[in-house]
C-alpha cells in the first residue's frame, strides 16, 4: 500500500495520496495545499486517481477537489451530511479570501461504506461531532482520521457546526475500539496510534467536571488542554 503524505503551510492539513502497489489505483484524501506535490506523488508511483475522499467538507480539505477532478476525472466522496456544505465555503477561511467552491459529491457515503482501489478496501467510519458528517477511513492497520482524532487532541469544537460532545462519543464508540496497533494518519499534525491516544490524549482522560465546564463554552476553553498528567511520557513513540 502505496502511502504518500504533504503538510501544507496554510492551516498546515495533511493531503494524503493512498494507492495499490498492484493495481495502482489511488485515492487522495482531504486535497489542499500545493496540488504540484499531489500530482508528483502520482506520475511517481503511476497511480490512476479514481476518487477523492473527503473526510469532512471545510474548504482546508476540500479545496483542490475541482482541480483535481478535472485532471484526472476522479469521483468526489464525502458523507451524505456533509456534501451540501461542499459549495458553501465561509470567506475567512479560504487563502487570501478567494473563493474556491467544490464541485458537488459524485458519492454520499454512509457509515460502514467501502471505496474500493484495486486490492485496497477503504471502510468509512462515521465519526459526527467536528462535523454531522464527518468520516474516518481505515484499511486494515491504517486509519485516516481528518478532523477528528490527532496526536493529542481532537478536532476543533468551538464552531456552530461542532458538537464536542457528540465528537468524543465518536471516538469512543468507533475508534478506541480499534486495536492498539492501528496507526492514525490525521487531518493535521503528526501521525500516532490507537494506543497512545488512549492512554495519554488529554480530552479522552479529561476528569467529568472539566468537560462539564468546556461543553459549557468551547470557544472559552479551545487552546487549554486538561491538566497534564504524571503518565504521559516526554517522547512519544514513532507509530509504524
Amino acid at each position: 500500500m502505496i502511502t504518500e503524505v504533504f503538510e501544507s503551510r496554510f492551516f498546515g492539513t495533511n493531503t494524503y495520496v493512498v494507492g495499490c502497489l498492484t493495481t495502482r489505483k489511488a485515492v487522495v484524501i482531504d486535497p489542499f495545499g500545493k496540488i504540484a506535490d499531489i500530482i508528483g506523488a502520482v506520475k511517481k508511483w503511476d497511480l490512476k486517481v479514481e476518487y477523492i475522499l473527503n473526510t469532512h467538507a471545510h474548504a482546508d480539505h476540500v479545496w483542490l477537489n475541482g482541480k483535481l477532478k478535472k485532471i484526472y476525472g476522479a469521483k468526489i466522496a464525502i458523507h451524505e451530511l456533509d456534501a451540501p456544505s461542499l459549495g458553501k465555503f465561509r470567506w475567512y477561511l479560504l487563502p487570501a479570501g478567494r473563493v474556491r467552491l467544490s464541485p458537488p459529491a459524485d458519492l454520499l457515503l454512509n457509515d460502514g461504506d467501502l471505496i474500493k482501489i484495486g486490492t485496497i478496501d477503504l471502510e468509512a467510519i462515521h465519526t459526527p461531532g467536528h462535523t454531522k458528517g464527518s468520516v474516518c477511513f481505515r484499511h486494515q492497520k491504517k486509519l485516516f482520521a481528518g478532523d477528528t482524532l490527532m496526536a493529542g487532541t481532537v478536532g476543533r469544537a468551538s464552531l456552530k457546526t461542532n458538537d464536542f460532545e457528540i465528537l468524543l462519543h465518536s471516538i469512543k464508540e468507533k475508534l478506541l475500539v480499534l486495536s492498539d496497533d492501528i496507526t492514525v494518519y490525521p487531518g493535521h499534525g503528526p501521525k500516532t496510534a490507537i494506543e497512545t491516544e488512549r492512554k495519554y490524549n488529554p480530552f479522552l482522560k479529561a476528569d467529568e467536571k472539566w468537560l462539564k465546564e468546556f461543553l459549557k463554552d468551547p470557544a472559552r476553553f479551545w487552546g487549554q488542554r486538561p491538566k497534564d498528567r504524571q503518565d504521559e511520557p516526554s517522547d512519544k513513540a514513532d507509530s509504524h
